[in-house]
């Protein structure tokens, strides 16, 4: 391993005898794309072969703006779409991205009967494309649905209440993908970098879950459902504490190095360049930091525990909460009675509020976890500009 002959290593080989057999008046131009840069060999890269890179980051708001134009061109479109609201409300997503949620659109309008794709099969696009798809077929207890909204109640309430949070987008109870909820967060601008006051932020919103379990349920009845949100948490303390010299014990110290490919002639081994002490540190600096997190969680929960209340109730009776609801809510007012429709009368269920959607709504880091482009300025559990707390990795959320 790490320099034998593998078939990587063949073809490596029998790319770069291809590039040197080219004579100088051919004039060929040889060009090739990757999204891992990290790991291209060496000598793929001197001068003479690929020594010339252009890097390709994720399309800022007008570059959104112009590849869904470039999408929905042969859509029949209303004419309620405004391409750059839209586009506001998807930061972090890729050109194929985009394509999809002007697929989802025309799917969506299919389905409904309509002759044109309006805004609203937009906005569901969005959401399909960036929380997941909704699993209507799986059926919660009671206690499972009372649960996860008070969970993401907790979430929304340090998001609302904890300065220079982004904005929450929207609230559901309704199961997408892998997660039994979700809390999205939509930035109202692409970031690039992040200090260390919103990532001690992020943090506290990720075990804003758990708090509220606490609280509301007591210690022994917490469940499973922040395993997620922990796991993102735990990571974004380590880069703070190891990457990005966010802690006044370990200093401005680099501790580790990335993961490096094997196959490509790189170690095998890491080799160890920290004492035990500097461990056992980065271990006690981690636990304080994710300690301090959930302390200050806890305090905004109990003191804003009416709106947890609020938001709880709201989701178990709505299921789904958009930016406006949030926002009256938070605002201490009663949300719109709500519009029952036809073939939701025999089962009971509800349907989803008229109440229109705000300008830029989608969403997730979500916490996606997971916003910007640069792997060398932010942790890598902060990498969707729409902030999802959820089970799947750019938000936050319940799962189990």
């Amino acid at each position: 391993m790490g320099g034998g002959h593998d078939e990587r290593e063949q073809t490596l080989n029998a790319l770069l005898v291809q590039m040197d057999g080219f004579e100088a008046n051919e004039g060929v131009i040889l060009l090739a794309a990757t999204n891992r840069p990290d790991v291209l060999d060496p000598a793929l890269l001197r001068p003479g072969r690929f020594d010339r890179q252009v890097m390709v980051d994720l399309p800022d708001v007008r570059g959104r703006e112009g590849i869904l134009k470039v999408h929905a061109k042969m859509l029949p479109l209303a004419e309620d779409i405004e391409f750059k609201i839209i586009a506001k409300g998807t930061p972090g997503l890729s050109g194929a991205d985009l394509a999809n949620i002007c697929n989802e659109a025309a799917l969506l309008a299919a389905r409904d009967g309509s002759d044109q794709v309006n805004i609203m099969h937009f906005e569901e696009a969005k959401d399909k494309v960036m929380l997941g798809v909704e699993r209507r077929s799986l059926v919660l207890t009671e206690n499972e649905r009372k649960i996860t909204a008070y969970h993401e109640a907790g979430h929304a309430v340090i998001g609302l209440r904890l300065p220079g949070l982004d904005p929450v987008h929207k609230i559901t109870i309704v199961p997408r993908g892998r997660a039994l909820g979700i809390t999205a967060s939509l930035p109202q601008e692409d970031r690039h970098s992040y200090t260390k006051d919103w990532l001690e932020g992020q943090m506290c919103m990720l075990l804003g879950g758990r708090a509220a379990e606490e609280l509301i349920f007591g210690h022994d009845q917490i469940t499973t459902g922040a395993g997620n949100d922990i796991e993102r948490a735990t990571s974004m303390a380590r880069q703070m504490v190891t990457r990005f010299g966010m802690s006044d014990v370990i200093g401005l110290m680099s501790i580790g190095q990335p993961d490096q490919e094997v196959f490509l002639g790189r170690e095998l081994v890491q080799r160890r360049e920290v004492s035990e002490y500097t461990t056992q540190q980065v271990d006690q600096e981690v636990k304080r930091v994710l300690d301090e997190a959930h302390d200050t969680a806890r305090k905004l929960i109990r003191k804003h525990e009416d709106l947890l209340e609020r938001i709880a109730q709201a989701l178990l009776d709505r299921e789904t909460l958009d930016a406006t609801d949030v926002e009256t809510l938070s605002a201490g007012k009663e949300l719109p009675a709500l519009v029952i429709s036809e073939e939701n009368e025999d089962d009971g269920s509800p349907s989803s509020d008229t109440v229109p959607e705000v300008e830029g709504d989608p969403v997730l880091e979500n916490h996606d976890d997971d916003i910007s482009n640069c792997e060398d300025s932010i942790p890598d559990s902060v990498n969707t500009t729409a902030v999802r707390l959820d089970s799947q990795g750019p938000g936050t959320s319940t799962s189990n």
